[in-house]
């Protein structure tokens, strides 16, 4: 008996690891096939546009080559009602242009640096497969423009952000966005796509103070963010930027965090998320109150508008949604749904 049992246990592990072994085997075969998609000879200017807007969906087009053009831009904006700061940003806003893409593509990427700007700037897009995410081949000063290209490999959201040194201090002053690679055939198709992503700011002031405010290198160091915001200022999902929906539409978001220090905590108060693409990969947890995005990550999260109200969208660390500024909006419009929701 025991003699069996010694047998099985070792013939267990012995499936179990090539089993293992065979997983990898195909995810280094699906990466090769990947790598080996060919363009259909055509080239698309993408069209940019601002968040928390996206790019049309890719559907079942062919791979082909992509140019992006992107400028970086430093500018002064509002953080907060009589609040301004010193923005550093790609294409004048925080965060910079959503790109999007399919595996296997070619993607020539075009990255000017204004010529009003300061300081020299570059890009590391999680995304690209080669030294710096593109940052080597990027680095440029006020007035020069830079070009490379990469192969979209691999499906997924992930940021891109400024790299150049102090990297925490190009990325605080709001340097970061959002490239998605959908896979071949595309995302399914949903009703409403959102753009939102996450940063803290260190300024030389406190929450509210009026006027321009700079940048507090000690505080950021120390992590103490006097603003943590989406998309780039207080108010910016609120009022006439609020998001919107019907009652029975799909809502996609595409959420980063560009930090640079702080993990989010994403929760929609009202909504549970039927589905996350975890860290904006392949894999989809189902029935999600609340998603945790790492500084330089992302997710997708998605949900069926059910009962028509206005939603609160929160960084669930809560202090930060109702004293720092992480806080948006969501309103669905539609006819009560009192089987779901009924207010006595």
């Amino acid at each position: 008996m025991r003699k069996t049992l010694i047998i099985t246990t070792v013939l267990s592990a012995f499936i179990s690891l090539n089993s293992c072994k065979q997983n990898t085997i195909a995810s280094s075969d699906n990466a090769a096939d990947t790598e080996k998609i060919k363009t259909d000879g055509t080239t698309e200017e993408q069209k940019l546009v601002a968040p928390p807007n996206v790019p049309a969906p890719i559907g079942q087009r062919a791979a082909k080559k992509v140019i992006v053009r992107l400028e970086t831009i430093e500018k002064v904006g509002e953080l907060a009602d009589g609040t301004q700061y010193n923005f550093w940003t790609f294409n004048g806003t925080v965060p910079g242009s959503f790109i999007r893409a399919r595996v296997g593509d070619e993607i020539e990427l075009h990255l000017k640096n204004n010529e009003n700007n300061t300081f020299p700037h570059n890009i590391d897009l999680h995304a690209v497969n080669g030294p710096g995410g593109g940052a080597e081949a990027t680095f440029v000063a006020p007035g020069k423009e830079a070009v490379f290209n990469f192969k979209a490999l691999n499906p997924g959201l992930y940021v891109y952000h400024c790299a150049t040194a102090p990297v925490g201090m190009h990325i605080a002053n709001g340097m970061y966005g959002l490239i998605l690679i959908e896979p071949e055939g595309g995302l399914p198709k949903v009703d409403k796509e959102y753009y939102i992503m996450q940063g803290d700011f260190y300024t030389k002031g406190k929450f509210g103070d009026k006027g321009l405010q700079e940048f507090d290198m000690d505080k950021a160091i120390a992590e103490h963010p006097e603003y943590v915001v989406f998309n780039g200022k207080t108010g910016a999902l609120l009022g006439d930027g609020e998001l919107q929906a019907k009652v029975g539409e799909t809502v996609r978001f595409y959420v980063g965090n560009g930090g640079p220090n702080l993990t989010s905590s994403f929760h929609v108060i009202g909504e549970i998320f039927d589905k996350v693409y975890i860290e904006g990969g392949n894999k989809i947890n189902e029935h999600v109150q609340t998603t945790v995005i790492p500084p330089g990550g992302a997710a997708i999260v998605e949900f069926k508008a059910t009962v028509p109200g206005e939603y609160v969208i929160v960084d669930h660390a809560i202090f930060r949604a109702f004293n720092k500024g992480a806080l948006g909006k969501i309103k669905v419009t539609g006819p009560d749904n009192p089987t779901v929701y009924k207010k006595n």
